[in-house]
């Protein structure tokens, strides 16, 4: 996986959504994002942070993920729940970035449409 360089915290709930994210800011390493990446190294405390990016698809990828579409300000404004392998999620418009997280990760944070995403360089 790429490089650990931020960590994800929801601001509303006042919880942590991954201590271990990496960021995929260029064309090749938004169009990679996780594939070739096992369950096991994309574990809880794990993320990988999109952006630009308004949709993905898990394509030739192993395992389900959950995904947070954020705005320019870190609001959520779509979420994806357990978004199992060859798929497309839709696209929304007015996200700027999307976080991918371990599967169950939403609902275990309880994180919701509305909540605000702080997500901070190391």
């Amino acid at each position: 996986m790429l490089s650990p360089r931020a960590q994800a915290f929801n601001l509303t709930r006042q919880v942590c959504l991954a201590t271990d994210v990496a960021i995929a800011d260029t064309h090749w390493s938004r169009l990679r994002g996780l594939i070739g990446i096992g369950a096991n190294d994309f574990s809880n405390g794990k993320g990988l942070w999109i952006r630009p990016c308004r949709g993905v698809h898990t394509l030739a990828m192993r395992f389900p993920i959950d995904v947070v579409y954020l705005d320019r300000a870190g609001n959520v404004v779509h979420l994806e729940h357990i978004l199992r392998p060859w798929r497309f999620s839709p696209i929304r418009m007015n996200a700027a970035s999307v976080l991918e997280l371990p599967s169950q990760t939403l609902t275990k944070t309880k994180t919701a449409l509305g909540d605000c995403i702080e997500v901070t360089m190391k």
